[in-house]
């Protein structure tokens, strides 16, 4: 068995050059799906901008007993995007190295936006896998919230245990997703380097607070969201529909950006450096 507990938060590495899209549409040879490993049991993944532009980073978590995969990007087609087949080459890799039998995989995600749920349909015959639905009423039952969004829930792989985060104010169901393991911070489109959709003031204001409470009493290595939409000149992002991002800033940011994201929320103001706030009624001060 291993041991995900003992010197947790555990380092890992960030030291990557992530493929945002090519130069002529249409004539991008690169993989659809980028592969980055984050440590021997976390894998980054990150759909090729030529094959859709939202270009959504996914997660794929192992622990002793089964995976998650959060998120399964913005494109349906297995021959465009072959998700599943990508996973389970990657879960074989790690069987062979860490060998144990009906291994299981949740499929979850941080939210239920198309460009994070298209893949789903891929994983709904696969032996051992639960596939969480995006509805409230799924994600509720499925991890055991209670009294949502009042309380965080835990997922457990195996050894391995996440936190759970109520997250609605980008949309009424998002999760954060926090790994005891290696501190990361899974924040979906809450937090990234682009732009936050604020849908619903209220609630994100009070998400943004809760991850801030959390940061102050867990250790955090690194906040990682599910896109890269700015360029490396701070108030300034790449327009939607983007397919090549030859500029773009790393996708890390640290807990100290979830308090600049609270300022500006008190400030009501957008631009933020990093990130730039847009307001569900398209205002962008």
């Amino acid at each position: 068995m291993i041991d995900f507990r003992t010197d947790a938060p555990v380092a890992g590495s960030l030291d990557v050059r992530w493929h945002a899209g090519g130069p002529v549409a249409g004539n991008d040879t690169a993989p659809a799906i980028q592969v980055h490993a984050y440590s021997e049991h976390t894998l980054i993944l990150r759909q090729n901008k030529s094959v859709h532009f939202e270009a959504p980073f996914l997660y794929l978590l192992f622990g002793n007993d089964r995976a998650l995969l959060l998120d399964t990007g913005a494109t349906a087609d297995p021959t465009a995007m072959p998700l599943r087949a990508t996973v389970d080459t990657l879960i074989r890799q790690w069987l062979a190295r860490h060998p144990r039998e009906g291994y299981g995989l949740v499929v979850a995600h941080t939210h239920g936006h198309g460009d994070h749920i298209a893949g789903d349909a891929q994983f709904a015959d696969r032996p051992y896998t639960d596939v969480v639905g995006p509805s409230l009423d799924a994600v509720t039952a499925y991890f055991g919230f209670e009294q949502w969004p009042l309380r965080p829930a835990e997922l457990d792989l195996g050894g391995r245990v996440l936190d759970l985060l109520p997250g609605p104010g980008h949309e009424e169901a998002a999760v954060v997703f926090h790994d005891r393991h290696t501190g990361l911070l899974l924040t979906g489109d809450s937090l990234y380097p682009g732009r936050l959709y604020v849908r619903d003031t209220p609630a994100f204001t009070a998400t943004v607070d809760r991850l801030l409470a959390f940061c102050e009493r867990a250790p955090v290595t690194h906040v990682l969201g599910c896109h890269i939409e700015m360029t490396r000149t701070p108030d300034k992002d790449y327009p939607r529909g983007t397919t090549h991002q030859p500029d773009e800033p790393p996708l890390e940011l640290t807990p100290a950006h979830v308090r600049r994201l609270r300022d500006a929320l008190a400030r009501g103001r957008g631009p933020c450096g990093d990130f730039i706030v847009v307001y569900e009624d398209g205002r962008r001060p």
